[in-house]
């Protein structure tokens, strides 16, 4: 049986995969009942073992949710009444616990003429006297072996009882749990930003700056993507920032306002904030002038996502990246150093480089074995879709299907940044770069553009032979955003702007691209490419001087 922390992400994707009744299509045939009774009784199971799973790893709140609709439409499963009570017993709510086995006990009774088995007797014994077992993840839940398992619940109930519920340093403690939950794969991710915004309201509510401060910087989580999961929580968190560092005492420390101001630079990624670039850099230079290597480690984050203020400085990212990993290499600090290693990979990409990119795809894959950072392979995969694209040689529809391999690992993985209109624009981008139409009239990822829409937009009209729409969206096209995707989104756009004789939209992305000449247009993302940037540059060119 798998440990917990590593069972906990596999059970969630697993779970997203069911899209309904299995053999949907098949219903009327005799073959397909037992196999639908089959796998039905195994999702059931699969939700009981991911609530199981929650509970070993003190994540009891989590679990209430999903236990509570899976009574409410399986009511005669035992083991998920036995789970939703003890799920609540351990968020607190001793009497909700007890109303529930009640229930259980009552619908038994009346509609199976049955009493409660042991397991539930036991539980609602053990309720009533306070076992301390009810602590343990050890009963009930997790196998023999799941030590660790069993070491955290003892923890976290030592901590309850020792740190009183109103305790501030209950908010720090949370906040600290929140950044190593983040990392557990895609449903801890999407918990973890959840909660860190209500703990970063919490204390802005309790009027205490330096407290803030510490709240707001320790979540000092590695991050690659430079759209941001959720943008007006990045934008709350920036004004809290903000507002905390000009709140500080005289005398705070230097740590604490350089968190802030890489806190101020990471959630700020991906925009044009003008304070953003220099929080990024007074944030390294604090943490250079203290030597801490895990503050600086965090600071070259935030100099990571401010590194777009143009087109063509893969080259520096890939310095970012290479300091990244040999300090974090030094001084253990194995998120970072797959940080560095996925920056390197990106940057070597936009250079060219892909022998060099692949040493680091497969270094960052094994440091996520060894420190189970699931997330990893995300990235990893899409990196090769596009190293199978960019090689040239494998027909479009190997490509479409490696991309779309790499789209499905994106499911549950909690990152609608990257995820949204990501497969579409990587279809297109493969499209375009062969001399294709933009779309394929049999695929059915047609549109769906997401946030990319504004600059995919007028080279679709124009591939549908509809250049009077195609010239007035690119009149309406801003600038790309400073983030992974800014050089493929100038390619984007000038094409659009050679195919519609907009000259002085080609000028711009002329400027705008010369200085990437050297670079893969797109490649520095790690996702996706259109070719050359110089072979843009030459259309633009021609297209200018004729």
């Amino acid at each position: 049986m798998l440990p917990a922390g590593r069972a906990l992400p596999r059970l969630a994707q697993a779970l997203g995969w069911w899209r309904g009744p299995a053999y949907a299509e098949f219903a009327g045939q005799g073959w397909a009942r037992s196999e639908r009774a089959r796998l039905a009784e195994l999702r059931l199971r699969a939700v009981e073992r991911m609530a199981e799973t929650r509970l070993a790893l003190g994540l009891a709140g989590e679990a209430v949710p999903d236990l509570d609709a899976h009574v409410a439409e399986h009511p005669w499963r035992e083991d998920a009444w036995r789970l939703l009570a003890l799920a609540l017993y351990r968020t607190g709510r001793q009497g909700d616990a007890l109303a529930v086995l009640r229930r259980a006990r009552t619908l038994l009774a009346e509609h199976l003429g049955l009493d409660p088995g042991p397991a539930l007797r036991r539980l609602e014994s053990d309720i009533l006297r306070h076992s301390p077992d009810l602590g343990s993840p050890g009963l009930h839940l997790s196998g023999p072996d799941d030590a660790a398992g069993r070491v955290w619940a003892r923890a976290a109930a030592a901590f309850d009882r020792s740190v009183p519920s109103g305790s501030r340093a209950r908010l720090e403690s949370t906040i600290t749990l929140l950044r190593d939950l983040a990392v557990t794969g895609g449903s801890g991710l999407e918990a973890a930003r959840g909660h860190r915004a209500a703990a970063v309201a919490a204390a802005v509510e309790l009027g205490d700056p330096e407290l803030t401060a510490r709240v707001i910087g320790a979540y000092d989580v590695p991050a690659i993507w430079t759209r941001s999961d959720d943008p007006r929580q990045a934008a709350e968190i920036v004004a809290a920032a903000e507002h905390t560092l000009a709140a500080l005492p005289p005398g705070s420390p230097a740590a604490t306002r350089a968190r802030l101001l890489a806190t101020i630079a990471l959630e700020s990624r991906g925009t044009h904030a003008a304070r953003a670039p220099l929080a990024a850099t007074q944030a390294e230079e604090i943490a250079r002038r203290l030597a801490d290597p895990a503050l600086l480690a965090f600071a070259l984050n935030g100099v990571f996502m401010q590194s777009f203020q143009r087109a063509g400085l893969a080259g520096r990212r890939d310095e970012v990246g290479a300091e990244l990993v040999a300090l974090s290499a030094r001084h253990g600090l194995a998120s970072y150093e797959v940080l560095g290693h996925l920056i390197r990979m990106q940057a070597r990409g936009a250079l060219a480089d892909f022998a060099g990119a692949d040493r680091h795809a497969a270094a960052a894959e094994d440091l996520a074995e060894r420190h189970e950072r699931p997330l990893v392979g995300v990235f990893t995969e899409w990196y090769r879709a596009l190293r199978l694209d960019a090689a040239g040689d494998a027909p479009i529809g190997a490509v479409a299907a490696a991309y779309r391999r790499a789209a499905d690992r994106l499911h549950g993985a909690g990152m609608p940044g990257l995820e949204h209109g990501l497969l579409p624009l990587a279809l297109l981008c493969a499209r375009v770069r062969r001399g294709l139409p933009a779309e394929d009239p049999e695929d059915a990822e047609g549109g769906g553009w997401g946030p990319y829409e504004p600059w995919v937009r007028p080279l679709a009209l124009l591939h549908r032979g509809r250049p009077a729409q195609a010239a007035a969206a690119l009149a309406e096209t801003p600038e790309p955003p400073r983030d992974l995707l800014l050089e493929a989104l100038w390619c984007l756009t000038a094409q659009a702007a050679v195919g519609v004789g907009d000259r002085e939209t080609m000028r711009r992305a002329q400027t705008a691209l010369a200085p990437a000449a050297g670079e893969l247009a797109g490649a520095g993302s790690g996702v996706l490419t259109v070719g050359p940037v110089a072979r843009h540059l030459d259309g633009l060119a021609a297209a200018l001087r004729s």
